[in-house]
């Protein structure tokens, strides 16, 4: 998996040099380039930004250095990889998104920063992304974000395909409680369920806690998840304590 990342401030990128997303790329596992957009601004003073036509504050990012370095990633590679820009218009990324992109193979990630990009960069792009209903200074935070989400599900990035399965989000579901030891700890112990070795056992346990969470927290992301029978029975049983206890 590839990722090359246009931006104006390549340090904040260093961020990803470490733990696991490092390991994966001193294995080639995965690419991340990252290239200054302030390079292809073929003016004296490498300006990337101007006042908005028609007034309002702020700057406005030219399309010209991004074209410029689009073009001159194109060139490098012989084609254009798939592009996306950050951007608070964009859709909101979920992890069905990631499980989407990292079919991809080679991705091109824009990072706006100012008081936006000019309207003309979207010609460019093949889909705009955000990461929520929230403003950031630039896309960069947003940009490492989502490299960080995709490159779990690279297969080798991770040491166990089950590590990323079972994680809150991977199956439509909040992830289950984890414990580790000492077995207890300033009075508060494991659940005897997750000592006993009976997998069947603790696999229910996981799968009833999974869905108990997601009811009690996120009970909207149950509007989209398809229930197995086992599943449907399990949260009929969660709704049913719930209106017990009040």
């Amino acid at each position: 998996m590839k990722f090359d990342v246009l931006t104006l401030f390549p340090e904040m990128f260093e961020a990803l040099n470490h733990s696991i997303l490092k390991k994966a790329q001193e294995k080639n596992i995965i690419q991340i380039n990252v290239t200054n957009i302030r390079d292809f601004a073929y003016n004296k003073h490498k300006k990337v930004d101007d006042y908005p036509y028609g007034g309002g504050a702020g700057m406005v990012m030219q399309p010209e250095p991004i074209y410029n370095a689009v073009d001159y990633i194109v060139e490098k590679y012989g084609y254009k990889p798939y592009t996306v820009i950050m951007s608070p218009r964009g859709k909101r990324f979920e992890q069905r998104d990631a499980k989407r992109l990292v079919e991809k193979e080679h991705i091109l990630m824009i990072c706006g920063h100012y008081e936006g990009i000019d309207e003309r960069v979207l010609n460019i792009v093949d889909e705009e992304i955000s990461i929520g209903d929230f403003v950031l200074t630039g896309g960069e935070i947003a940009s490492m974000a989502i490299i960080d989400c995709i490159s779990r599900l690279v297969p080798g990035v991770l040491q166990k395909q089950q590590s990323y399965e079972d994680e809150s989000f991977y199956d439509g579901l909040l992830e289950y409680p984890q414990y580790t030891r000492p077995e207890e700890f300033r009075g508060m112990r494991v659940p005897e369920v997750l000592l006993s070795g009976h997998h069947e056992n603790i696999r229910k346990w996981r799968k009833y806690q999974s869905l108990k969470i997601t009811y009690e927290r996120r009970p909207d992301l149950l509007k989209n998840k398809t229930l197995t029978k086992e599943e449907q029975e399990m949260l009929n049983d969660i709704i049913k304590q719930n209106m017990s206890l009040k």
